[in-house]
């Protein structure tokens, strides 16, 4: 595959899907300028990738597969490289969140809550929030779909718990 081939399927996977990519971004990175370094490795793993999308899936459970995989690594290596340093202040960059994210309490909540969850269970909760069946979230996470039906019960009665005490204070 040439690159004008692979930069073609690219622009076009990234105009329809882009969306699951900055849900990801915006669960795993904090900052203004963690945020977009992430996002522009996981449009790069994307790339990178395209000649390996064999069409077993769609492509927006395939995109959000490597978005999260990509984003898992990221968090670990970003967590051995910041220990002990401050984080550095947010400047305004090119890559903003899509307009529908932007500024609603509940949903900046709701991210919140998601970033403090344990990996697996974070993508469980993105994935979920996508519309991703029992089915597609297993293949995607790599555990079994009693497994996930068991993590989306937990999820929720936590975020249910944390809703209420957020309601009391």
């Amino acid at each position: 595959m040439h690159d004008s081939e692979r930069d073609l399927i690219f622009g076009g996977w990234l105009a329809e899907h882009k969306g699951i990519l900055f849900k990801v971004v915006h669960a795993y990175a904090f900052e203004h300028a963690d945020r977009q370094d992430l996002f522009q490795e996981i449009a790069v793993q994307v790339w990178r990738s395209v000649e390996a999308f064999r069409g077993q899936s769609s492509v927006r459970t395939w995109m959000f597969r490597v978005a999260l995989n990509t984003a898992i690594a990221w968090t670990r290596k970003e967590v051995r490289h910041r220990r002990g340093q401050q984080p550095f202040e947010s400047w305004e960059g090119v890559l903003t969140t899509p307009s529908s994210d932007r500024r609603d309490p509940r949903i900046e909540w709701l991210y919140r809550q998601i970033a403090a969850l344990k990996e697996i269970d974070r993508s469980v909760a993105l994935l979920l929030l996508e519309g991703f069946s029992y089915k597609e979230i297993a293949a995607i996470v790599g555990i079994t779909e009693s497994n996930v039906g068991v993590k989306i019960n937990r999820i929720k009665a936590a975020l249910a718990a944390k809703r209420m005490e957020a309601n009391e204070s």
